[in-house]
Parts: structure tokens; C-alpha cells; sequence
């Protein structure tokens, strides 16, 4: 790998912390591949609610933005390779919980959601962070497409491996088999993080500044509102739709083989993204992929099958690059231009993040309000349509901002981060 490197960036000195970084989030992207759709279906199986689901998903989807704001400000103020390293283990923790109670997992949802959002908060945050900071311009292109084809592979692999291996042992030991493998390359992840140089802070941390600064600059409260209604469709759908793969064929080999057909289209479609979408028309691809999102749902609200999920599965994963390249190129553009962005970038990211969040919170409250006032063959549906509108909002919100090339008002050029496969916070491709 580091001759691959020394060849990209014209025999360029590698800094290992490079090849760390990217070791340490492969392990990552391959354990939550190998069982995070999962873990739903094992509470599923234990409780058989809805209403569990959600509640579980709703724990995670409250503490990762408050995970996000204490990250964000140890990140500024203590060293990002102890956040990256307390992230880590707190994911290694929900594993060993959920391997010593087993059975009695769906009696512990919420502190098991809980630790699951404090681990996504800590890590993603010092994450980005170290990769801005480790990545040079003649080597952040070549982490980025590297990592994005560990985390593609790993989505692809991961699922058909563990939907093939729990259904082929009795009752929970299949999940023991999976969740053991991804403890395990969890502590190897923990392991390595102490192989990463500390990386010391220091600087203000300005969140409450950077909160009101969408109050002065359109663009940036746009894109906020933008983020929040993303977050809507995300929440609930994120459990959803795995769920009913799960439920129609009662495999989880074939929530594994759609997970696989998912991951598989994507990556080929976030590569199209990339090479053929130019910013000059990035308002009607985001406007495009919003209506395929939302026409998408219509194939699995009625006589659900197999293959219409199949169907489903395709579409949406043509359809989230075209949405979500020149969405997310968009959004760190508006943060670029804005005050301060390149000493405050953490505090934008973590306020983008707040939003996202709060939108998934609401989605997931809705959800359970349908279920409570609805029987679920009429809820869910009737929700579904009502929500799946959230990534077509996007480009109401959108359509003005000022796509012009310039500098930030601070008249600096603010350097841009390349997406890897975009995936949300979790490290979960959004359903």
C-alpha cells in the first residue's frame, strides 16, 4: 500500500498515521457491514414489536448528536485520536453487552441504542477530523477513493457473509458468530489507535457562534433546513425497510442478498455520480434523485414481495448518488464560503449533524405515533408516503443558494474534504 502511495503522490514520504487511519476504518466499515442491519432483526426475534425497533433506533438517533457536541469540543481542546479511540470503544462496549445478555437484549434497548449513538457521535467526528488533518493534497485523493472502496467492498461483503452464516447455524448462535467477529475487529481497531501519533488541540470552541450564524448567512440556514428534512425520510426508513425484508421472506440470508444487491449498484452509481455531475448542474440531479427517492416507496407500500424489495433496493441505490454527490459537494461548499470556515469547520460539521439528527428524531416520534394511533398495516404505509417526501424537500430548500466559484468572507480558501462512499453518520447507507 505505501508503494501505491509513493507512486500516486510521486514518491511523496507517507506519513503512517495515513496507513492507520485507513486500516482503522476499514475494520470499522467491515464490522458494522457484518452486523448492524442485524441487530434489528435479533431484537426483532426476541420481541416481535415495532415499537421496540424504534425505540432502540431512537436512543441511538438521540445521543449521536450529543455525542457529536462533546466530541466536537474535545476534539478542539483535548487530542481527536482519544475521541476516535473512545468512539471505538464505546462500540466495542454495545458488542460485549450484547453478547453477555443474548436473549435479553430487547430489555436493555435503550442503553444499547445509547451506546451505539455515543460510539457513531465520538468516532465520525474525530474521524473527519484526522482525515483532514492526516491527508495532505497529494495524498487525500488516493485516502479517499482507497477508503471508499474498503467501505463499498466491506457493504457488499459483509451482509450475504452474515445473512449466510446466521442462517446456517440454530436459533442465536449465528449472531453470537457475528457479533464476536465484529467485537473482535473492534478491539483491533482500539489496538491500532494507539499506534496514531496524540494529535493536541487547541482554539475556542465556537458552537454556539456557528449555531447563530444561520441567522446572517442564507445559504448555510438553507442547507441546515436541507439537512434537517434528509434526516426526516432517514430515520424510520433506516429500520423499515429491513425489517420488512426480514419479515416477507424470514431469512436473513436474503436481508443479506439484498443488502448485497444494494451496496453493489451503489458503487457503481456513486462512481457515475462522481465523473458525470458537474456543479453547473447539480440542482437538477438533486431534484432528480429526490423524485426517484419518493417514487421508490410506491414499490414496496403495496402486496409487499421479495422482489419488488429487490426492485426497491436497485432504485434507491441509482438514485441516492445522484442525490447525494452534489448535495453533500454543495453543502461544503456553502460551509467553505462561511465566517470563519476553516477555523470552525468542526463546529459546522457538528451543527450539519444536529440537524440531521433532529430530523431522524422526529421521524422516528412520527413513526411511533402512526403505531399507536394506527393499526401497522395502515400506519406504516400511510407514514412511509408522508415522510419519503423528505430528500424531494431537499431541493425547495436548495434551489437559490449561490453555486458561484468564490472565497469564503474571511477571504480564505478553505480546503475540501472529498466525499468517500457517502454514507450518513452511523457509517450506515441510508434506506
Amino acid at each position: 500500500m505505501i508503494q501505491m502511495i509513493k507512486k500516486v503522490t510521486g514518491n511523496k514520504e507517507v506519513d503512517k498515521s495515513l496507513i492507520l487511519l485507513l486500516v482503522i476504518g476499514g475494520l470499522y466499515s467491515l464490522s458494522i457491514a457484518l452486523s448492524n442491519t442485524f441487530v434489528n432483526v435479533f431484537l426483532w426475534k426476541q420481541s416481535g414489536e415495532f415499537r421496540d425497533i424504534a425505540l432502540y433506533n431512537l436512543a441511538i438517533v438521540i445521543l449521536q448528536p450529543l455525542s457529536f457536541i462533546l466530541a466536537g469540543k474535545w476534539a478542539k481542546r483535548v487530542d481527536r485520536v482519544f475521541v476516535l479511540r473512545l468512539g471505538v470503544i464505546f462500540l466495542s462496549c454495545f458488542y460485549i453487552l450484547v453478547l453477555f445478555i443474548n436473549d435479553k437484549a430487547s430489555s436493555f434497548l435503550l442503553l444499547l441504542g445509547g451506546l451505539l449513538g455515543i460510539g457513531y457521535g465520538f468516532y465520525w467526528l474525530a474521524f473527519n477530523v484526522l482525515t483532514f488533518e492526516i491527508t495532505e493534497p497529494e495524498t487525500r485523493d488516493f485516502f479517499n477513493g482507497f477508503f471508499g472502496v474498503l467501505s463499498s467492498l466491506a457493504g457488499m461483503i459483509g451482509p450475504i457473509v452474515a445473512g449466510w452464516i446466521i442462517s446456517s447455524l440454530p436459533k442465536f448462535k449465528g449472531y453470537t458468530v457475528i457479533f464476536s467477529i465484529s467485537l473482535s475487529l473492534f478491539i483491533g481497531a482500539v489496538l491500532l489507535s494507539f499506534l496514531l501519533h496524540r494529535r493536541p488541540a487547541k482554539g475556542n470552541y465556537s458552537f454556539k457562534r456557528i449555531f447563530l450564524e444561520r441567522k446572517k448567512n442564507k445559504d448555510w440556514n438553507a442547507i441546515l433546513y436541507a439537512t434537517f428534512f434528509q434526516g426526516i425520510r432517514e430515520g424510520s426508513f433506516i429500520f423499515i425497510i429491513s425489517m420488512w425484508v426480514f419479515i416477507t421472506t424470514k431469512s436473513e440470508l436474503a436481508l443479506g442478498t439484498f443488502g448485497l444487491v444494494n451496496s453493489a449498484v451503489a458503487f457503481i452509481f456513486y462512481f457515475l455520480a462522481t465523473k458525470y455531475i458537474k456543479k453547473n448542474n447539480r440542482k437538477k440531479a438533486i431534484l432528480t434523485g429526490g423524485i426517484l427517492l419518493y417514487l421508490s416507496i410506491f414499490l414496496v407500500i403495496f402486496e409487499l414481495t421479495f422482489a419488488k424489495l429487490i426492485t426497491y433496493a436497485v432504485v434507491i441505490a441509482i438514485a441516492y448518488p445522484i442525490l447525494l454527490v452534489p448535495y453533500m459537494s454543495l453543502t461544503y461548499d456553502v460551509i467553505g464560503k462561511a465566517w470563519q470556515a476553516a477555523e470552525m469547520r468542526i463546529e459546522y460539521i457538528v451543527i450539519r449533524e444536529l440537524y440531521l439528527n433532529s430530523g431522524r428524531i422526529v421521524s422516528i416520534l412520527l413513526f411511533l405515533l402512526s403505531i399507536s394511533l394506527f393499526n401497522e398495516e395502515q400506519g406504516i404505509p400511510g407514514l412511509l408516503i408522508f415522510i419519503g417526501a423528505g430528500h424531494l424537500i431537499i431541493y425547495f430548500f436548495i434551489k437559490n443558494i449561490e453555486t458561484r466559484k468564490q472565497k469564503n468572507n474571511e477571504g480564505e480558501k478553505i480546503p475540501f474534504i472529498k466525499r468517500r462512499r457517502l454514507i450518513d453518520g452511523e457509517g450506515r447507507s441510508p434506506i
